[in-house]
């Protein structure tokens, strides 16, 4: 067995019809793993709040590793109004997030969505207006605790959403 150097290595590089949504995330290791995450699954865009840091910000360029300008990213002022915005475009609002009526990650089907987009909240609150999903999905837990660090949500549901769609 020999690892592989980066060179060495031939990724199916494709753009999924997905695009991210971060909700009131602030701090910059998130917002950098975001695009570091979303860049390696094929997201299409990010949206970010205005209030979130910087692309300019020391700690968001190191965790991002030079994604930032390979995957389309825009700034927002209101949530509401994005979110509807984004479902007159024909888009599936998914949030993950813990809710009464939230979906299994295994069970959910992403295929039948064209266009998805994936709605973070924050570790603290959530997502500020759970009635403006279409659905919620959540991580099925086997520890004590109830959740976890908002890109490992992330990166797991982007992991379940780009399988399914590339069957």
């Amino acid at each position: 067995m020999k690892q592989l150097s980066h060179s060495e290595i031939a990724n199916n590089r494709q753009k999924f019809p997905i695009t991210i949504v971060c909700d009131a995330i602030r701090t910059p290791e998130n917002i950098g793993m975001c695009f570091r995450i979303a860049e390696s699954f094929g997201v299409s865009k990010i949206y970010l709040h205005e209030s979130s840091p910087s692309m300019e910000n020391r700690i968001v360029k190191k965790t991002a590793r030079n994604t930032i300008d390979q995957i389309s990213w825009e700034n927002y002022v209101n949530f509401q109004t994005l979110v509807q915005q984004l479902k007159s475009e024909g888009n599936t609002i998914i949030g993950i997030e813990i809710t009464d009526r939230s979906i299994d990650i295994k069970d959910f089907d992403f295929t039948n969505s064209k266009k998805i987009v994936l709605l973070l909240g924050s570790e603290r609150h959530g997502i500020q207006n759970i009635n403006l999903l279409d659905a919620s999905v959540n991580i099925p837990m086997y520890g004590r605790n109830s959740s976890m660090n908002v890109i490992h949500s992330l990166a797991i549901t982007l992991y379940e959403t780009t399988k399914q769609l590339t069957k």
